[in-house]
Parts: structure tokens; sequence; C-alpha cells
């Protein structure tokens, strides 16, 4: 490997590392688009664009469960209460 084979390298990771720390910190195109000027044309081959991740779905309560739920609030609020007039 020669002294140019292995700065090209350094080089993919270093661009790599960018990406993933853009990423972790909310900023990716931002990021990019700050340092695609400072990337060599062997980093810039290197970088892949970042795939978009689905969000999870948003999880519902049936109407049911939201009552439970509800019931067994104001059940513990009333023992609080009564532990709090008993003291």
């Amino acid at each position: 490997m020669g002294v140019s084979e292995i700065l090209a390298s350094v080089d993919r990771e270093i661009a790599l590392l960018k990406q993933v720390r853009a990423l972790l910190v909310g900023t990716a195109e931002g990021a990019n688009a700050r340092t695609a000027k400072r990337q060599t044309k062997a980093s810039k081959a290197a970088v892949k664009p970042a795939k978009k991740v689905a969000g999870k779905k948003k999880r519902r309560l049936s109407p049911e469960g939201r009552k439970r739920i509800a019931e067994a609030v104001r059940r513990r609020w009333e023992a609080q209460r009564k532990a709090k007039s008993s003291k």
C-alpha cells in the first residue's frame, strides 16, 4: 500500500465518521453541506447517502383500556387521600 492509498483510506474513514456524528447530532443535511467542499474525490465516493428510518407506529389505547386506567388512577388517588387523612 502506498502513501496515497493510505491517505485515501483515512479520508474515507473520516468522512464516514463525520456522517455518523452528523446523524447522531441530528443535522445530517447541514453537516454534509458544510463538509462537502473539504472532502476529497475518494472520500466523496465512499460516502453513501443515509437512508431514512421509518418511525415507530404510534400505539393507541382502546376505549376499554383507557377506562381501566382512569379507574385505577381514581382508586389510587382515593387511597392516597385516605392515607393522608388518617395521619
